[in-house]
């Protein structure tokens, strides 16, 4: 089982070597790919030292911040040409637990796109203001009934796809960032007919570090479920 986690970063120095040790130490054959955004903390050089002692360590460093959905996508076409199977994204600022990883990788193995879900069991995040909760609550709903797509946790980041279906997608047509882009790409691979799995995950708000949220993060998403659903039904989601 080849698999890859992608990990986004943008001052991360607080929480990557820490994040990147319990990975290595509970995956024998997962490897690693961090993403820089020319973090002014330090957090490419951190990588960089690991490198030095661990082989399944890879950094890609950019130029400055490009945003989360292009960070991915750069990681997607990396793990494509280096063979991957089973490619992963994940959050550096531990709201999503390394202890899951297997969970997610072991329910890959029957379907082709796992997500780690904070509402597929109820509602599971921890220190979340109240106000937030609800507002990311009934966007998962607004997005589900605007959509129809099947899937409780539309904006969740903690994923796992087996290499088809990023095969299938145009990687260089991708229109979304942040919170719009995981439903971009999920609503991809459900309208083209992939086997989708929720896997409950309790989701922890950061303590160490600043969130990376803002307002045009979700108006972005807002609008961009109605640009998918049009395009869906005009038959031009390629």
């Amino acid at each position: 089982m080849k698999a890859l986690l992608i990990i986004p970063t943008y001052n991360e120095v607080e929480n990557i070597q820490r994040l990147l040790d319990i990975l290595l130490k509970g995956n024998q054959d997962l490897e690693i790919l961090v993403l820089d955004d020319n973090s002014p903390d330090g957090t490419a050089r951190v990588v960089k030292e690991m490198m030095e002692q661990e082989t399944r360590i890879h950094l890609i460093e950019r130029p400055g911040k490009m945003g989360l959905g292009s960070a991915y996508v750069t990681g997607f076409k990396y793990a494509l040409q280096k063979d991957f199977e089973f490619i992963m994204e994940m959050d550096a600022d531990f709201s999503h637990n390394p202890d899951d990883v297997p969970r997610l990788l072991e329910a890959a193995q029957k379907c082709d796109l796992v997500i780690g879900s904070r509402y597929s069991n109820g509602v599971n995040i921890i220190n979340w203001p109240f106000k937030r909760l609800l507002i990311s609550y009934f966007a998962s709903k607004y997005v589900r009934i605007i959509t129809s797509m099947p899937i409780k946790d539309p904006t969740g980041g903690f994923k796992c796809f087996r290499r088809k279906v990023l095969e299938s997608i145009n990687l260089d047509k991708i229109l979304s960032d942040g919170y719009a882009f995981q439903i971009e790409m999920n609503f991809r691979a459900w309208a083209k007919g992939f086997r989708i799995k929720e896997v409950p995950i309790v989701f922890t708000e950061r303590i160490n570090g600043v969130s990376k949220m803002s307002r045009n993060i979700v108006w972005e998403a807002a609008w961009m479920v109605w640009h998918l659903q049009i395009r869906k039904m005009l038959g031009s989601l390629h």
